[in-house]
């Protein structure tokens, strides 16, 4: 099936999707900050740029889209129906190099949490914030929260 808008559009459209600053990332940003905790914005000299950087615990933070990392069992990790090929080998690749990145933070010494988009969707934001604040005084080696 053709793509109903054309290829210039398309890359506009594609473009516009951002992978920073993204509502999910700043509404965990709001509440981490309301509870006293400083960090620095996507870690550019770490594997896969993590969203958020606790040097002070050791640890990063990835915000991960459902959609794009394909959050096992929600709802928001549909497939779309066209192009199948296609969006199968874009999500193989998304979590084959989220994989990468962070077997190589786990080799530099690193915590890792992984927050999923849906965990930070109302009323469930203020739950995550609080195990992801825990987390961080702890001394857990990763967390997943979604």
């Amino acid at each position: 099936m053709n793509d109903i808008v054309n290829k210039p559009t398309r890359s506009r459209m594609m473009a516009r999707v951002g992978s920073k600053n993204t509502k999910p990332e700043l509404a965990l940003r709001r509440l981490l900050h309301k509870r006293g905790f400083r960090y620095r914005l996507h870690g550019s000299e770490l594997p896969g740029r993590p969203d958020l950087v606790f040097v002070k615990y050791g640890a990063v933070v990835f915000v991960h889209g459902c959609f794009w990392h394909r959050h096992p069992g929600c709802k928001h990790a549909s497939s779309p129906s066209t192009r199948s090929e296609f969006w199968q080998s874009k999500f193989r690749e998304n979590i084959e190099r989220d994989a990468r990145n962070l077997s190589k933070l786990r080799r530099a010494g690193w915590r890792i949490a992984v927050v999923w988009a849906c965990a930070l969707e109302n009323p469930r934001l203020e739950r995550s914030a609080e195990k992801l604040a825990i987390w961080l005084e702890s001394s857990e080696p990763e967390l997943q929260v979604g």
